[in-house]
C-alpha cells in the first residue's frame, strides 16, 4: 500500500511539471554481478540500485530502488549453506522530499548528515562493509552567517532490525570573528538493548576553529551520559584537537608542521565517526573498538626541499589509561620529480602491545613506486615488501607479504594488475599463499562505465589508478556497471 501511494505521488508530481521549463531530473543506476569462489550454495550474487532525483524550483524529491538477489555479505564467515528467503530482497531504501529557499532547507525522508567532524554524530552508508547508519526522519537546515541544523529520525536496531532506534539533536556554528568559528551540538539516542528496554544516551559538545594566513587549528570537546541501560550506565568524555603551521622559510620551498590530539573515555556508540589520528588509520588494539579508553598524539612534517624533492613524516602514539595497551604508527616518504616522472619511496612501521592478553605485533612496510607517461599511456608501478611479526602469549609467528602492482591507463581505459604473497623464507615461496587479481575499467559511454575484477585480494586499503579505498577480502569475479543521467 505504501509503495502504491508513493508511486501515485511521484506520477502526480511529474504530470504537473512536464511542461515546466525549470524541471530537472538526475539519476544513477549501479548494477553488479558477483561470482564468489567459496563453499556456499549459490556462488552468484546480483545487485541493482536505481535512484533518481526530480526537482522543480524550490522542491526536489528522490527515491532509490534496491534489488539484492541474494544479499551479498563481505563477511567470509557468513557463507550460504542454503538459500533462504530473507536473503532475497527488493525494496525502496531511500525516499526523500526537500524544500529549499532563502537559506532554509526542509528535508523529510532518508537522512545522511554529520555534526562537526563527525565525532558526535554522523549518519552514512558504507556499501563495501555493509554498514548503514542513515536515518529516516526530518531535517531542518539554515545556512547563512550562522549555520543551524536539527533532525529527528529513526534507524533499524542493530540486533533487532524489525524494531527502530531513535535519534534527535541539533547543531550550530557561528563565526565569532572572521578567523574564529564556534560550534555546539546536542544529541539524544534511544537504543533498544538486549533486555528490550530503550536506554537513553545524551551527548553535549562544543568546538572552536581558528584560521589564520599561516596557521589553522581547532578543538572539539564532548560529554555523554548513558542511562536506563540495565545497570550498565556510564558517563564518557571525548576530545579532538589539531593545529597546522604553514611556513615559507628561505632555505626550503615550503614547510608545514602539524599536530593532533585525541582522548576518548567511554565514548562509543553507533552514529559517530571517531578520528584515529594515525596515518594508517589503525586502532589502539584489535580487541577494542575506538572510543572505549584511549589517548594519543600525532605529529606531521612536510618539507619541500627543492622544486623536485619533498619529504613527508608522520608519527603517532596511542595508549589506554593503564598503559597496558599501546600503539605506535610511523610513516615517512621521499618524493622526487623529474619531468613527468614521479618517484616515491615510502616506509611504514606499526607496532601494537596489549599486556592484558599478552599480545604484541609489528608491521614493517617499505615501498617504492614510480609514475610516468609511456607514449599515450599513463603508467605506474608499486612494489611493497611488508614484514609482519606477532607474539601471542609466547607463540611467535612471522612472515613476509610482498606485493607488486602495475597500473596502466589510456583515455577511456584503465587496467590494474597486482599480486601479493605470504611466506616466511625463500624456500616457502612455491608453497606460500598468493593473491593475484586484475581490474579493468572502461568508459563505455559518456554516461556509462563498466568495471571487471577477477582474482583474489586479501582486503584492507587498496589503491588503483589514483583511487584509494578500504575493501573486504574477496575471491572470485565482479562485474559492475554504472550509468548516470
Amino acid at each position: 500500500m505504501k509503495i502504491r501511494v508513493l508511486f501515485l505521488l511521484i506520477v502526480l508530481f511529474c504530470a504537473g511539471l512536464l511542461s515546466a521549463q525549470e524541471l530537472y531530473l538526475n539519476g544513477l543506476n549501479e548494477m553488479s554481478y558477483i561470482y564468489r569462489t567459496a563453499q556456499d550454495s549459490l556462488n552468484s550474487y546480483f545487485r541493482d540500485a536505481f535512484s533518481f532525483s526530480l526537482g522543480y524550483k524550490d522542491f526536489s524529491l528522490g527515491i532509490k530502488f534496491l534489488a539484492e538477489l541474494p544479499k551479498y555479505s563481505n563477511d567470509q564467515n557468513q557463507l550460504l549453506d542454503e538459500l533462504n528467503s530473507n536473503r532475497l530482497s527488493t525494496k525502496w531504501t531511500e525516499r526523500w522530499l526537500e524544500f529549499e529557499r532563502d537559506n532554509l532547507i526542509l528535508h523529510g525522508g532518508t537522512i545522511s548528515e554529520s555534526f562537526g567532524s563527525g565525532m558526535v554524530f554522523r549518519a552514512w552508508e558504507d556499501i563495501e562493509f555493509d554498514s548503514d547508519t542513515r536515518l529516516d526522519g526530518f531535517l531542518v537546515k539554515y545556512n547563512r552567517s550562522i549555520k543551524l541544523k536539527a533532525l529527528y529520525g529513526a534507524l533499524p536496531n542493530r540486533n533487532q532490525p524489525a524494531k527502530n532506534d531513535l535519534v534527535y539533536g541539533a547543531d550550530g556554528e557561528y563565526p565569532l570573528t572572521q578567523n574564529i568559528g564556534l560550534g555546539a551540538s546536542i544529541l539524544t539516542m534511544r537504543t533498544l538493548n538486549a533486555l528490550s528496554v530503550y536506554n537513553q544516551q545524551d551527548v553535549y559538545a562544543g568546538r572552536l576553529h581558528l584560521t589564520l594566513d599561516m596557521a589553522d587549528g581547532g578543538v572539539e570537546f564532548a560529554k555523554t551520559s548513558l542511562f536506563h541501560n540495565s545497570g550498565a550506565n556510564h558517563e564518557g568524555t571525548a576530545v579532538n584537537a589539531y593545529a597546522n603551521l604553514y611556513l615559507n622559510p628561505s632555505v626550503v620551498k615550503f614547510l608545514t608542521l602539524g599536530a593532533g590530539y585525541k582522548y576518548y573515555d567511554s565514548f562509543q556508540y553507533r552514529n559517530q565517526d571517531l578520528k584515529t589520528y594515525t596515518y594508517h588509520d589503525e586502532t589502539l588494539s584489535d580487541s577494542q573498538i575506538t572510543g572505549v579508553d584511549e589517548e594519543g598524539l600525532q605529529g606531521t612534517l612536510e618539507i619541500g626541499l627543492t622544486d623536485v624533492l619533498s619529504v613527508n613524516a608522520n608519527y603517532a602514539e596511542t595508549w589506554n589509561s593503564s598503559f597496558k595497551k599501546r600503539m605506535s604508527d610511523l610513516y615517512t616518504s621521499v618524493e622526487w620529480l623529474h619531468g613527468d616522472m614521479i618517484l616515491l619511496a615510502e616506509y611504514g612501521h606499526i607496532e601494537k602491545l596489549d599486556k592484558v592478553i599478552d599480545r604484541w605485533q609489528q608491521n614493517i612496510i617499505p615501498a617504492l613506486s614510480v609514475s610516468l607517461p609511456l607514449a599515450d599511456y599513463s603508467f605506474s608501478a608499486k612494489a611493497e615488501y611488508e614484514y609482519i611479526e606477532k607474539d601471542n602469549q609466547g607463540d611467535i609467528d612471522w612472515h613476509y607479504e610482498p606485493m607488486l602492482q602495475l597500473d596502466l591507463g589510456r583515455k577511456k581505459l584503465s587496467v590494474s594488475v597486482s599480486a601479493q604473497s605470504h611466506w616466511q623464507t625463500s624456500a616457502d615461496i612455491l608453497d606460500g599463499r598468493y593473491w593475484a587479481n586484475c581490474e579493468v575499467k572502461y568508459a563505455l559511454f559518456s554516461h556509462t562505465g563498466i568495471t571487471i575484477f577477477a582474482g583474489k585480494e586479501a582486503g584492507g586499503k587498496v589503491c588503483r589508478n589514483g583511487v584509494c579505498r578500504f575493501v573486504a577480502p574477496f575471491q572470485g569475479v565482479k562485474l559492475e556497471a554504472t550509468t548516470r543521467f
